[in-house]
């Protein structure tokens, strides 16, 4: 049985990835900093997966390295890097460790175990690769500016990484999800803006739609209309134009 990696999987998009993987008869290694991916492996036990999870802080080269021996040596035929943070308020005003965390997380944690479990795949010329970046990231943040800046560096990195792998038979995904009914939006603080009550995606629509472009091989996938349409606009604008549009949203104390 094949094996995927699915890292943030407690919750949210990264638990409706390991269910889209269970469905598609991989054997499962989840991952996340909270002991609720315990109850997440519960879940997808019952439903029929063979599945190990592992509490690990994936921010950490430690942590990943403990997500790494966990495959025993195994082969991973598909890795959904899809562990992230967000952090909302001003630049400014926020505390610098949890900044330091959204960038060790989305960034460091992220590359660490890409470079690890990509040069296995490299070897064996084969293999898939799922990274969850955001339609964020087209966008300066305002008050979500280093949240947006990681996306934008995921986004761009995942389309590098494809074009230095193309004449390999390993695929590189970016799924470019929008606002998504999650926990992000309360561990971010962002409960009191805009973005944070509207009304927002269906995880486990977004997460099959990512998974299926990630079978076909695509480069990318932004899911749903309205997203594709921000993501549209975002490209053609002025930067400082998309920055106001963006401060309407993620102001806090406007929602």
């Amino acid at each position: 049985m094949a094996l995927a990696i699915v890292t943030g999987a407690s919750t949210g998009i990264g638990l409706e990835l390991a269910r889209e993987a269970a469905k598609h008869g991989y054997e499962l290694l989840i991952a996340a900093d909270e002991p609720e991916i315990e109850t997440a492996a519960s879940e997808l036990r019952a439903a029929g997966a063979k599945v190990e999870a592992l509490q690990a802080d994936l921010s950490t080269t430690e942590g990943v390295d403990k997500l790494l021996a966990a495959t025993n040596g195994r082969e991973v035929e598909a890795l959904l890097a899809n562990a992230g943070r967000g952090l909302g308020h001003a630049f400014l005003d926020q505390d610098f460790d949890r900044i330091r965390g959204v960038v060790d997380t989305n960034i460091t944690g992220t590359l660490y175990l890409i470079h690890k479990v990509g040069q296995g795949m490299r070897a064996r010329n084969a293999g898939r690769i799922l990274i969850t970046g955001s339609i964020a990231g087209f966008m300066p943040g305002s008050f979500q500016a280093v949240y947006n800046g990681t996306k934008a560096f995921l986004n761009s990195f995942s389309w590098a990484i494809r074009n230095e792998l193309k004449e390999t038979q390993v695929s590189v995904t970016c799924l470019m999800p929008g606002a998504t009914e999650t926990e992000f939006f309360e561990r971010g603080d962002m409960m009191d803006t805009p973005v944070g009550q509207q009304k927002k995606d269906d995880p486990a629509e977004v997460a099959k739609t990512g998974f299926a472009a990630m079978l076909r091989g695509d480069g990318d996938v932004v899911y749903g209309l309205k997203n594709k349409l921000q993501s549209a606009v975002a490209n053609v604008l002025p930067s400082a134009v998309v920055a106001e549009m963006h401060r309407g949203l993620a102001e806090p104390g406007k929602g």
